[in-house]
């Protein structure tokens, strides 16, 4: 009973430095795969160039529920012929409380992706193995570091576009 107690006073409800900021993964999942194999069989034997580009996106569901997708493109050639393709887009849906406006996009699209990551780096090996290669372990993804790319490209285009004369 001390428990209930414990949480039920009927001023204030939290300490001094406020609500506690939380994002938590309510589900996550596969919204798109596409895996083509134009090398095969004559290419599983080969060891290919792996290229591998990342996107991501945030989008607001409701007032605490945001969609982040981890968008993932391995392309794979060997002598300048193409040996597999696979796109993934994995998403997840996460619960925000607490978490100022100012900072919301940067946490949804470093943390968010950062803990979608291990799930679609399985994906990925276990897709590309399927189709007859050895297992791609994609390299752990620096996110932070793609946040800070992504927002100096868009602060150069902000600076740099024509327009004001």
């Amino acid at each position: 009973m001390s428990s209930a107690e414990n949480g039920s006073g009927d001023g204030g409800g939290g300490t001094a430095a406020g609500p506690q900021a939380r994002m938590q993964v309510v589900g996550q999942y596969v919204k798109d795969l596409s895996f083509e194999n134009p090398g095969a069989p004559a290419a599983i034997t080969q060891r290919p160039n792996v290229d591998l580009g990342v996107d991501l996106q945030a989008r607001r569901m409701d007032a605490e529920h945001f969609e982040v997708e981890l968008k993932l493109r391995v392309t794979a050639k060997a002598e300048d012929k193409p040996v597999f393709l696979l796109e993934l887009v994995y998403g997840g849906l996460f619960q925000v409380q607490n978490i100022p406006d100012e900072v919301l996009e940067q946490v949804l699209l470093i943390e968010g992706p950062h803990m979608l990551f291990p799930f679609a780096r399985r994906i990925v090996a276990d897709v590309v193995r399927d189709g007859g290669m050895p297992p791609l372990m994609i390299e752990p993804i620096d996110f932070a570091g793609l946040y800070r790319a992504k927002t100096a490209q868009m602060q150069q285009v902000r600076v740099g576009s024509p327009g004001v004369a």
